[in-house]
């Protein structure tokens, strides 16, 4: 089975913490508004995807039309363009993942696999989320390290795609599920103490987030669903 290309967006690194709580609330109610509009419109872009059967673009095309979007919405993100360029961005991803849907929804009990990993990858976030915003810790500290992992899981997950090497691909996955769980944290406590301060870039890097921690669980499940 074809493994799915997870996106590196939103390397973390440290920011300076700046800004009133005052200002911190309006990101975090800006983010979260164009997240559920976002997420909606990513899923309704898959969801035509899948229906039409469409194929995948292949990682060439991901892989320019990824970083392509991603490009401009970082050169627009102080403007209402870059609002446009966000949508596009998530509504490309949404299409990539039709075809992967696809091919989960043809394995034995794959809808429930589906449902499965949509479940636990909402609980995941809203979870993680909800402890930052509610304990205000500083999760600053996983900046370095979130770093490092991204770039190595990145790279590993193109091995295991190149070299067909499932148990790699599996190994990747588990990597990015918790890689994806503490920028999750990472991204939200930046909000929270004025380390970022654009609503647009923290919508992408937490959009990022779910859409590989959804893809991670996906596989994970699809293979021990495999072994049923």
């Amino acid at each position: 089975m074809n493994q799915p290309l997870r996106q590196p967006q939103a390397i973390p690194f440290p920011h300076h913490r700046t800004g009133s709580a005052l200002a911190a609330n309006k990101v975090i109610r800006n983010t979260y508004l164009l997240l559920s509009l976002t997420l909606a419109f990513a899923a309704a872009t898959a969801g035509v995807s899948a229906a039409l059967n469409l194929p995948h673009p292949g990682i060439l095309i991901t892989l320019v039309g990824y970083f392509g979007l991603l490009f401009a919405v970082h050169k627009l993100q102080n403007s209402g363009a870059g609002i446009l360029a966000v949508f596009a961005l998530t509504g490309f991803m949404g299409y990539t993942l039709g075809p992967i849907i696809n091919r989960y929804l043809g394995l034995p009990n794959g809808g429930e696999i589906v449902m499965q990993a949509m479940g636990a990858t909402a609980v995941i976030f809203v979870g993680l989320s909800a402890y930052a915003l509610t304990t205000r810790k500083d999760f600053s500290f996983l900046g370095g390290f979130l770093t490092v992992g991204i770039l190595l899981a990145f790279m590993g997950g193109l091995a295991a795609i190149f070299l067909e090497i499932p148990a790699l691909s599996l190994t990747v996955s588990a990597a990015f599920v918790l890689l994806m769980s503490g920028l999750i944290l990472y991204e939200t406590s930046n909000i929270i103490h004025g380390g970022e301060t654009n609503y647009v870039l923290a919508t992408v890097t937490l959009f990022v987030s779910i859409f590989n921690l959804f893809t991670s669980l996906l596989q994970l499940l699809g293979f021990m669903g495999q072994d049923d």
